[in-house]
């Protein structure tokens, strides 16, 4: 009895040592509090973190559509670009399929006009073969064989050796020269019947010259008499040139002014007095061909159309109507 008596004094004493139930709840309460108080605060930090993250997501979700819209404009705008860059190389290319063309029309209508300056030069020697040929097989009295008997002068006629001379202040031929004359007259209507040649030539004109003795007017009327007197003889020696090509015929009158030879002495009177053949060739085709270059190459500023007012028509000297023949270059002295 007296030791558990002594015990329980003892336990008596455990009061002072183990602390109260309240004491511990408190305790807990406040521990809970406190945990409770940091995970507010630790919500409170979060919310404002989040907050600020939404912030900035909303912030580059802007910026993004922004970026979206610019990509979207510069896509558009690249594919206008495509397609402008793209009707532009198919226009180009059609422009340099038409700039292609225009140059191979260019350069034929370039052949063709260095054609042109060549063509009186082949008719003319067409006229000279033609001559020659005829000189050749049937040579008249008086032209000495062989040798160039036709020639084609300095100023593009027909010059034939021992050409028609007259005597002196007369137009009467040289009986010396009929035979040249008919043969001439063969030949000519055999250079006609060539429809190559014929197609470019618009008229043969017999020129009558003169030597300077004698006033202007009475040597413009004897060197008309004298080509007149040559276009008569070659028609009534070949009536078949006069019936088949006399619209291509005319006569012309240089009186003395272009002399072959300045002298005053007997040798150049003779060869003064002459009859030469001019060939005129027509020109509608050469000024068709020029217009058509023309209209191909761009004027030039202020320069006048091909047909104004003020202008001759392209390959007709001055003073000369279209489709007249133009007068004959003077010879060299």
């Amino acid at each position: 009895m007296r030791r558990r008596q002594r015990l329980l004094g003892e336990d008596d004493n455990l009061q002072h040592i183990w602390p109260s139930f309240a004491d511990v709840t408190s305790t807990f309460a406040l521990l809970l509090f406190v945990l409770v108080l940091l995970a507010y605060v630790r919500n409170i930090m979060s919310s404002k973190q989040l907050e600020a993250y939404q912030q900035q997501i909303s912030s580059a979700e802007k910026r993004l559509s922004v970026l979206s819209l610019d990509l979207d404009r510069t896509q558009r705008e690249i594919s206008t670009g495509r397609a402008l860059l793209s009707a532009s190389e198919r226009k180009l290319s059609a422009q340099q399929g038409i700039i292609l063309a225009s140059q191979q029309e260019l350069e034929g209508l370039r052949a063709r006009l260095s054609s042109i300056a060549l063509l009186r030069v082949e008719v003319l020697e067409k006229v000279k073969r033609s001559i020659e040929a005829v000189l050749g097989a049937a040579p008249p009295a008086g032209v000495p064989a062989g040798g160039d008997l036709v020639r084609i002068g300095d100023n593009g006629n027909i010059v034939i050796n021992e050409g028609l001379v007259f005597e002196f202040n007369s137009f009467a031929i040289k009986p010396s020269s009929t035979a040249l004359l008919e043969t001439l007259a063969r030949a000519l209507e055999g250079v006609l019947d060539d429809p190559e040649v014929r197609e470019y030539v618009d008229a043969i004109i017999v020129q009558g010259h003169t030597d300077d003795r004698g006033t202007g007017s009475f040597n413009r009327e004897l060197s008309a008499k004298r080509a007149n007197a040559v276009v008569d003889y070659v028609f009534s020696a070949n009536p078949n040139l006069e019936r088949k090509y006399a619209s291509y015929f005319a006569a012309s009158a240089f009186s003395e002014f272009r002399p072959l030879d300045p002298g005053e002495n007997e040798v150049a009177y003779e060869r003064n007095r002459r009859i030469e053949i001019s060939v005129a060739l027509r020109d509608a085709n050469v000024r068709k061909l020029i217009e058509q270059y023309m209209q191909n190459v761009s004027p030039a500023a202020g320069a006048a159309a091909p047909g104004a007012p003020g202008t001759a028509a392209p390959g007709v000297p001055d003073g000369v109507a279209p489709g007249a023949a133009p007068p004959a270059p003077a010879p060299a002295p």
